[in-house]
C-alpha cells in the first residue's frame, strides 16, 4: 500500500471541523485555482463520506472559494469586505506577499503592490471575517519579513510583531513554507505555527527532467550554500542517501553595504566532488549573485552537472545573471517551486524546472479541516523513500507509471 493511501485513510475516521472555505488573496490566485481544483477532485473521489450527515455539509463542492473584495481609494487607504458569508466556516487565507506585479493607483500614480502593503490587506480580510468563521488559517508561504527575525544593535523585530499582530487578530492556525527562522513562533508559544519543507518536491521535478539522474552516495552530494542552510541539506542528504557539504560565506565585517556585511568569498568545506552531481538546497534566491557563486565554485571543482534547489525564486534583479551563468555552464538546472510569484518569461528558459506545490497545499488544508494528524505531510521521509525506490528500480508497467505520475506530496 502507498503512503498517501495510507494517509488517506485517516480522513475516512474524522468528521471536518467546519464547512470549508477558501479566501484567495489577490496576490496569490494562480497557486489558490489549482489548490481549489484538487480539493474539489479529493472530496469529489472520496465515496467514503455520508452526504446525507449533517456533519458533512458542504463537504463536496465545485467551488471553495469565497468570495471577496480588497479595493484601494484614490489616497492609497484601503478596506475590504465579503460578497459571500464566512459565518460557521473554516476558513483558509492564501495570500503571497512577494507578488511585486499587483498594482494600484494613489494621487494618479501607479504603485506595484509591496510586501507591507499585501500584509495590510491580509489584516483588513481577517478583521471582515473575524467573529463570523469557527477558525481563521493564515497560509503565507513566504514569511513576512522572516529575514528580519533578531536584533543586531538599534534595529527592529518585524517577523515578530507580524506573528504578534496575527495572533492578536485571533487567527488559530499559520501556515509558512522554509521559515528563516522558524524560532519566531516563540513570540506567541500557544498559538499554532507550521514550518513544511518541500524536498520531496525537489527531488520528483528532478527526476522527471533529469533521466539519467542516479540518486545514491556515489553520484550525488548534497551542497548548502551556507551555515544557515546546513540543516535541510543535512536532512535531505540523509533521506536519499547522499554524500553532504557546505559554503560558508566569509564577509568583510568593517563594511555594510545595502544593511549587511558584503560576502568576500565563499569557502567549501565537503569532500571531493569530482563527477558528481551536486544538489545545492536552500531556501530562497533573492538576486541570485551568492547561489550562483557556489554554483561555479562547484563547478571548479570538478563536479559533473549543478543542480539548484530553492523554494522561494525571487529574482529582485531579473533573469539576465542566471542566464548568463547557464551559458557559462555554471549550472545545469534551476528548480524553484511556484509558493511566490514568478516572472512570466522564467518559463521560457531551458535550465527552469517548477516543483508544483498545489497539490501539496492541498493536501494540508484537507487533513487539517478534518484535524488529522499532520506529522507525515510535514517530514515526507516515507515518501521520499518510495518515490526513490520506484524511480530505482525503473517500474515501467502502465499502472506503476500511473502512480509516479499522480503522486504529488
Amino acid at each position: 500500500m502507498s503512503e498517501d493511501v495510507k494517509l488517506y485513510q485517516q480522513l475516512e475516521r474524522k468528521i471536518p471541523a467546519a464547512p470549508l472555505s477558501l479566501v484567495i488573496m489577490p496576490s496569490a490566485e494562480k497557486l489558490g485555482a489549482q489548490i481549489n481544483a484538487c480539493l474539489c477532485k479529493f472530496r469529489k473521489a472520496d465515496h467514503s463520506i455520508v452526504k446525507s450527515d449533517p456533519a458533512f455539509n458542504g463537504y463536496v463542492s465545485d467551488d471553495y472559494r469565497l468570495s471577496f473584495v480588497t479595493e484601494r481609494f484614490e489616497t492609497g487607504e484601503g478596506r475590504a469586505y465579503l460578497e459571500d458569508s464566512a459565518r460557521g466556516k473554516d476558513i483558509f487565507i492564501l495570500t503571497d506577499v512577494m507578488n511585486h506585479s499587483l498594482t494600484y493607483q494613489m494621487n494618479g500614480f501607479t504603485h506595484h503592490m509591496s510586501p507591507d502593503d499585501h500584509f495590510q490587506d491580509l489584516k483588513r480580510v481577517i478583521s471582515a471575517i473575524n467573529g463570523k468563521a469557527t477558525r481563521i488559517n493564515v497560509i503565507m508561504p513566504f514569511l513576512y519579513e522572516g529575514r528580519q527575525h533578531k536584533r543586531s544593535g538599534r534595529e527592529s523585530l518585524d517577523a515578530a510583531n507580524m506573528l504578534k499582530e496575527l495572533v492578536d487578530l485571533k487567527i488559530n492556525n499559520f501556515i509558512t513554507f522554509d521559515a528563516h527562522d522558524p524560532r519566531i513562533q516563540n513570540v506567541s508559544p500557544l498559538a499554532n505555527f507550521d514550518n513544511y519543507i518541500s524536498p520531496y518536491q525537489f527531488l520528483r521535478s528532478l527526476m522527471r527532467s533529469v533521466p539519467d539522474l542516479i540518486v545514491d552516495k556515489n553520484h550525488v552530494v548534497v551542497i548548502s550554500p551556507d551555515e544557515g542552510a546546513l540543516d535541510r541539506a543535512v536532512y535531505f542528504a540523509n533521506v536519499i542517501g547522499g554524500d553532504t557539504g557546505m559554503f560558508y560565506k566569509r564577509r568583510d565585517y568593517s563594511t555594510i553595504v545595502n544593511g549587511r556585511n558584503p560576502v568576500v568569498a565563499h569557502e567549501f568545506l565537503g569532500s571531493d566532488l569530482k563527477g558528481k552531481d551536486a544538489m545545492i538546497i536552500d531556501d530562497m534566491i533573492s538576486s541570485g549573485g551568492s547561489m550562483l557563486d557556489t554554483a561555479r565554485q562547484i563547478k571548479e571543482k570538478g563536479a559533473g552537472r549543478v543542480f539548484i534547489c530553492t523554494t522561494f525564486g525571487l529574482f529582485t534583479e531579473g533573469l539576465g545573471l542566471f542566464d548568463e551563468a547557464f551559458e557559462r555552464g555554471d549550472f545545469d538546472r534551476l528548480v524553484t517551486t511556484n509558493l511566490t510569484y514568478l516572472p512570466p518569461e522564467i518559463h521560457e528558459k531551458p535550465y527552469f524546472v517548477e516543483a508544483d506545490m498545489g497539490r501539496y497545499l492541498a493536501t494540508i488544508i484537507d487533513f487539517m479541516n478534518h484535524d488529522a494528524s499532520i506529522s507525515d505531510i510535514m517530514t515526507p521521509t516515507a515518501k521520499i523513500h518510495e518515490l526513490l525506490s520506484k524511480y530505482n528500480q525503473r517500474i515501467q508497467t502502465e499502472d506503476d507509471a500511473k502512480e509516479l505520475e499522480m503522486t504529488e506530496f
